[in-house]
């Protein structure tokens, strides 16, 4: 079996080949960090246009790369929300149109889903297992008990992780994507230098604040004697520390709810955006180690979106006979835990 995964629902333009036996044939992946760069963030109007702009060229290269043609695959797996709705359209109409032209099956994918599915290409993890799901946009922790059974433990109360970082390093006067300037600029720093607050560290439960973070980290920033020639450097170590100790606070919490729902669970999966950084994934790993939880994520070039996942999670669902129809409607919003094994109608 051979899928083409189609991702549009944020910045990224991407599609990619994926056969049955995990192999990924191609993977291309147009960013749209220059159109977005001036703005400090990602622009919905622009995202939409330059997927306009790129898709058909994507898909195009994706075929070229694996030397496959359209007659070639068994189904078109697309991103059909949660996102940025124009992105999400974008990829949608293009993956309904190549289904009708060759009368192939049509995979509407949950994005947060193929994010929660995307180990299972790269590494060899049985369900039942643990998820953190961090990101610029999504921040929550869910047991994945199988293809479309998901359980929420938790999640961000207001804003996600990769949001903070990126609006921190911004207050710092560096550019988007701001979490991989903070995490290089880390490891030349002192993190005892600053004292951030820790949001509901220690309290029950595994939601996550960042807001009150991202507010200290501002003040901090103004006050802060600037002409020090490693404020920058200590400032992104101390600050990079302080979210590595609420991410193990909150994991041990989450962990003692997944296992206490089932105890089968031995792996937790880091997925997302922010799963590329190293220092969080060490700060996780040994948190797990206590409870005897191995911890995977993918590789750093698959954290971010691309059309890998989607067509990867796109095979998990059609062999288990949860494909969709091309009644299929774009959506904004479109939390895991909904999914309930339904097919995309």
């Amino acid at each position: 079996m051979i899928i083409l995964g189609i991702e549009s629902s944020c910045d990224e333009t991407a599609a990619s080949l994926v056969t049955e036996s995990k192999q990924i044939l191609s993977n291309i992946v147009s960013s749209q960090f220059k159109n977005h760069k001036p703005f400090g963030g990602v622009v919905p109007e622009i995202a939409a246009r330059a997927h306009l702009d790129h898709m058909d060229w994507i898909v195009k290269a994706a075929f070229k790369e694996a030397n496959l043609t359209l007659s070639d695959i068994d189904g078109v797996a697309v991103a059909g929300g949660p996102g940025l709705i124009g992105g999400v359209i974008v990829g949608v109409m293009m993956a309904k149109g190549l289904a009708m032209a060759k009368n192939l099956p049509f995979i509407p994918v949950n994005h947060l889903e193929a994010h929660a599915l995307m180990a299972r290409l790269t590494h060899e993890i049985p369900f039942p297992y643990l998820l953190l799901l961090v990101s610029g946009g999504h921040c929550q922790f869910l047991i994945v008990e199988d293809v479309g059974n998901y359980a929420y433990l938790g999640g961000t109360l207001d804003d996600a992780l990769g949001e903070c970082l990126d609006k921190t390093a911004r207050l710092l006067g560096y550019p988007y994507p701001g979490g991989p300037t903070i995490e290089r600029l880390a490891l030349q720093g002192n993190p005892n230098a600053y004292d951030f607050p820790r949001p509901l560290k220690g309290q029950k439960g595994c939601d996550f604040s960042f807001s009150g973070l991202k507010t200290a980290a501002r003040k901090v920033i103004l006050e802060a004697d600037k002409t020090s020639p490693y404020f920058r450097e200590d400032f992104c170590a101390s600050f990079q520390k302080t979210i590595g100790e609420i991410l193990e606070d909150r994991l041990k919490h989450a962990l003692q709810m997944a296992l206490g729902k089932n105890p089968k669970i031995t792996t937790l999966v880091i997925g997302g955006g922010v799963a590329a950084n190293q220092y969080f994934n060490q700060c996780l790993s040994s948190c797990s180690k206590h409870y005897g939880i191995s911890v995977m994520s993918p590789p750093i070039n698959l954290c971010t979106d691309n059309g890998a996942m989607i067509a990867w999670a796109g095979i998990e669902r059609l062999k288990r006979n949860l494909g969709g129809t091309l009644s299929f409607a774009p959506r904004p919003r479109w939390p895991l835990e909904d999914l309930k094994h339904k097919t995309g109608e």
